[in-house]
């Protein structure tokens, strides 16, 4: 079964080199996979860098992912001072979310296909640099229309940037250590919830919400400095083309994996999209009581992110698997728990811990099974769990409207977890189908 052992993702730099010159690998590397990328004549890539020199280039990338994940989600804290300053209801601000969220849809496939022939790095800068004009422009908008196309502008580069980030860290490391390289440039995005998200929504409260998309700016400019400063050049696919990039969603492997993200992903969003309310009316704790849960939350993110990583390296079909049951199993206990505000705050950071290790794999598994066109697919990735978000919220609200209780959204997760595994299964039928043909 495809997955059974470590993804190898990309051809290793030290590798190419080395069969460009007729010789064969080093002692210690990996063959580059089947579905990699060819070595390409004209382009030399660097070899392997030492720890420190990848360390340090991965934790630059990983603060790009820190700033983007402090402004995917600090307009949720701030939407009610954001519909005062744009004299918006508070249900029309909460278009400023899904323009963001559509940005993120619509950009993620389309600049990934059309900058994959670019030099990685470059890439990787010039996103940050559209992510700050989107924060900037979203700092400035004198209005409601306005501040909704300037976060569609913020959202767009966010799946491209993760995209393009993963695969550079993992060209930095070697094969073995791939999926841990991925997971830390993601531990960016889990760990703003934990930290950025509060400290930006506290900024807004107290200096006004432009102060948050400000503050969101600054870090972009940081981390556009810190990718300069010690990631190395690395090249793009010259050979790519928008045809050939494209062409990996006419892979049925690729189009199962999207529906796993979207639909089994979204089982997590129906719960989470609702969590105040629960609470507040299951739980029967006071508001002041939902930032704790929701830093639950983002702890437990953060521990799913480092142990997805981990996870990969070992057995990433298997573990993604393993990832949708969990996920399934802990919110038909939260239906459970829902009840009482203790094992409900277990409950959330155990959820939120087994989604996170999915985010990882569902990324790993997209760049393994989407041929040529890794950067593609991992970016696909974001747009297909922000579709999730829109899913699980949508179908969450619909229970909700239909008398059925704050709790109905977590038992309608467990039926979107197990479509899911119907997804995941098809996936494996496939792979067998495929190597019993050979």
């Amino acid at each position: 079964m495809i997955g059974t052992s470590g993804p190898e993702l990309l051809p290793n730099p030290a590798t190419a080199c080395a069969q460009s010159r007729g010789m064969p690998p080093p002692a210690g590397v990996l063959a580059p996979a089947v579905s990699a990328a060819p070595p390409v004549a004209t382009t030399q890539a660097p070899a392997v860098p030492a720890t420190r020199t990848a360390v340090l280039a991965i934790v630059a990338l990983a603060l790009g992912g820190f700033a983007i994940g402090t402004t995917e989600f600090v307009t949720m804290g701030l939407l009610p001072d954001i519909a005062d300053g744009v004299q918006a209801s508070i249900p029309s601000a909460g278009h400023v979310i899904s323009a963001y969220a559509l940005g993120v849809v619509v950009g993620a496939p389309t600049i990934a296909a059309l900058g994959a022939r670019l030099p990685r790095r470059s890439l990787a800068i010039g996103l940050l640099v559209a992510f700050i004009a989107g924060n900037t422009l979203s700092a400035l908008a004198p209005g409601y229309t306005s501040l909704v196309l300037a976060r569609f502008v913020a959202g767009l580069p966010h799946g491209a940037y993760f995209g393009v980030a993963s695969l550079i860290a993992a060209s930095l490391v070697p094969a073995h250590l791939r999926g841990r390289a991925v997971s830390s440039v993601m531990l960016g995005l889990a760990s703003a919830n934990v930290a950025g998200v509060p400290a930006a929504t506290w900024l807004g409260q107290h200096l006004g919400w432009r102060s948050a998309y400000w503050a969101v700016a600054v870090v972009g400019a940081l981390s556009v400095a810190a990718v300069l400063a010690v990631v190395p050049p690395i090249p793009g696919r010259a050979e790519a083309t928008l045809r050939s990039e494209l062409g990996a969603l006419r892979r049925p492997q690729v189009v199962l994996t999207l529906l796993v993200a979207t639909v089994g992903f979204g089982g997590m969003f129906a719960m989470y999209s609702y969590i105040a309310p629960t609470v507040t009316d299951e739980a029967h704790t006071s508001a002041g009581f939902v930032p704790v849960v929701l830093l639950a939350f983002g702890l437990g993110g953060v521990l799913g992110t480092a142990l997805g990583g981990r996870l990969a390296d070992r057995a990433l079909f298997r573990s993604l698997v393993g990832a949708t049951i969990a996920v399934g199993v802990l919110l038909a206990v939260m239906v459970l728990a829902a009840g009482q505000i203790v094992a409900l705050t277990a409950t959330v950071f155990a959820v939120a811990a087994a989604a996170s290790t999915m985010v990882v794999l569902l990324q790993l598994r997209l760049m393994q099974v989407a041929g040529d066109a890794q950067m593609l697919g991992a970016a696909l990735n974001h747009s297909a769990l922000n579709a999730a978000n829109a899913l699980g919220a949508w179908l969450g609200g619909l229970v909700i409207a239909a008398g059925l209780g704050y709790r109905a959204p977590s038992a309608v997760g467990v039926g979107l977890a197990a479509l899911g595994l119907v997804f995941l299964a098809a996936s494996a039928r496939v792979r067998h189908q495929a190597l019993a043909a050979r």
